[in-house]
């Protein structure tokens, strides 16, 4: 839901316009009929004009463009009038966030930090709610095995994974997906197997179509979900134009409807940003002398070291335009002077300072000294939590490193750097550091022990010599240094396996 700001450019009205999602009368006219997909106009000339509107379309950033009407039927329209808003806009106006009731002071320690607390009302009322649309796409191809069939029936696949699909085995629209579950079913031929006694008895199971094809459907990734609204089928034999060796193209729409939560980052307009720390319920947030609970608690330490102070003077003049009814235009670089917005103040029986005494709402007592508040233009940005949570207990390993794959999309480890080791060695935590650093990353030998050990109930931590030591060492043997590791006792500590055999080697060469 954007609102237009209180205290703006003067340009959130051009910008609109001109950026080409309005929808503009094209001539003067009537307004015939509206709904939420189409406006019919009648024309001062007697013809009729059908203006379509774009309904949730998915953008790059996997956001949503929807147009909104904004006549009603029987209105008179203007040539260029705006009759249907576009993304981010409020009646013909830019509006990228909404205008909150601000106060400046810590609260618990809750906003320590450039942390934010906010109010439960932004939660329950959708103020501060977005829709984002993901885009799933899937090819049929034509291998040298065979074609790629999409079909419902998958082998070895439970129940519950295949629920939203049609007889097609393609999601329905209007569906509820999670992480897992499938949304086109679909079958790679293999290449032809020796047939061993137990491949025919699995065949002779499963069916001799399902055992020569492995299964390749498109799922939902790790972390998403949402509901399915929209599908889209391409196909050469509707002359689509598809990649070569691609005989269909499917392509599914999920949208999401995502309330502010605890990690999501907001912003103001002056690079005052922060992470919501708290959600606090409407009634413990600080009240305003007439009663009113304010919306957003910022930490006053972000203000000055940073000389924004710009912020301050929105907030006041946002307070003193919701008191006035007005809206303020003020370009850039020919901002008020502190006596213009103190006038303002007064105008709206305000303080001049725009510092108030605020009730605890959790004590009902009155904080011990006045608080700066009024009302600011507050943003959320696109770094949104749910986009990187990510928990991994075990998981795949890259194939050279034999690391821990990084991030999110891989379903990787956590990073640990130079920074993260020495707050571990300051810590003490020597156990948890060596372990980090060898049987939960690179000691191929260590982990299979530890993990049979896990599995068996009795861990013991058995280090062996990381990958990356092996890759040093090999490192150097390349420039010509044979490096050799010898124990505490002086003997030599094979940690390569072909060692060994080299070792052997250079004993039967010395015999020679």
């Amino acid at each position: 839901r954007p609102q237009a700001p209180i205290v703006g450019t003067g340009m959130e009205k051009i910008v609109a316009k001109q950026c080409g999602y309005a929808v503009v009368a094209q001539k003067s006219g009537v307004v015939e009929k509206v709904s939420s997909t189409y406006i019919i106009v009648k024309n001062d000339d007697g013809s009729r004009t059908r203006y379509d509107l774009m309904k949730f379309r998915p953008t790059n950033n996997n956001t949503c463009y929807n147009q909104r009407p904004i006549v009603d039927k029987g209105q008179r329209v203007e040539a260029g009038q705006i009759i249907a808003d576009g993304p981010a806009m409020d009646n013909g106006e830019l509006a990228l966030g909404t205008n909150l009731i601000v106060a400046y002071m810590p609260w618990y320690g809750y906003n320590y930090e450039d942390a934010i607390v906010i109010s439960e009302r932004l939660v329950k009322e959708d103020i501060l709610t977005s829709i984002h649309i993901f885009e799933y796409e899937v090819a049929v191809r034509t291998t040298k095995f065979g074609d790629e069939q999409v079909t419902r029936d998958i082998p070895g696949v439970n129940e519950r994974f295949l629920r939203n699909l049609d007889e097609n085995g393609i999601v329905r629209i209007g569906a509820y997906v999670k992480s897992g579950d499938i949304l086109v079913g679909k079958l790679t031929p293999k290449s032809e197997e020796v047939e061993t006694p137990e491949y025919k008895l699995l065949k002779v199971l499963f069916g001799e179509k399902a055992m020569d094809a492995k299964d390749s459907s498109l799922r939902v990734p790790h972390g998403e979900g949402g509901v399915v609204i929209a599908v889209e089928r391409f196909s050469r034999e509707n002359k689509d134009e598809l990649p070569i060796g691609v005989n269909e193209l499917i392509k599914v729409y999920v949208a999401q409807k995502r309330k502010i939560k605890v990690g999501d980052k907001l912003s103001g307009r002056h690079g005052n940003k922060g992470v919501v720390a708290r959600i606090a319920p409407i009634e413990d947030m600080p009240v305003l002398p007439d009663g009113t609970p304010v919306d957003i608690i910022l930490n006053p330490l972000g203000v000055p070291s940073r000389m924004n102070l710009g912020q301050l003077f929105e907030t006041m003049l946002g307070w003193a335009g919701i008191k006035l009814g007005y809206k303020y235009r003020i370009p850039v670089f020919e901002g008020p002077s502190y006596e213009e917005v103190k006038e303002e103040m007064r105008k709206a029986g305000l303080p001049e300072t725009s510092k108030v005494r605020l009730r605890d709402g959790i004590t009902g007592e009155y904080f011990e000294a006045e608080v700066e508040v009024g009302c600011q233009y507050i943003m959320k940005l696109v770094h949104m939590v749910d986009d990187k949570v990510h928990a991994r207990s075990i998981g795949p390993y890259a194939l050279i490193t034999q690391q821990p794959l990084g991030g999110k999309a891989q379903f990787g480890g956590q990073r640990l750097g130079e920074m993260e080791v020495w707050a571990l060695e300051a810590y003490g935590a020597s156990t948890l550091l060596h372990e980090m650093l060898t049987v939960k990353s690179d000691d191929i030998e260590g982990r299979s022990i530890a993990y049979d050990g896990i599995t068996k109930g009795k861990y013991t931590s058995i280090y062996n010599v990381p990958e990356a030591f092996k890759v040093l060492i090999n490192e150097l043997r390349g420039v010509l240094l044979d490096v050799e590791v010898f124990d505490k006792d002086g003997n030599l500590v094979h940690i390569f396996s072909k060692d060994k055999h080299i070792l052997a080697a250079k004993n039967v060469r010395r015999k020679i």
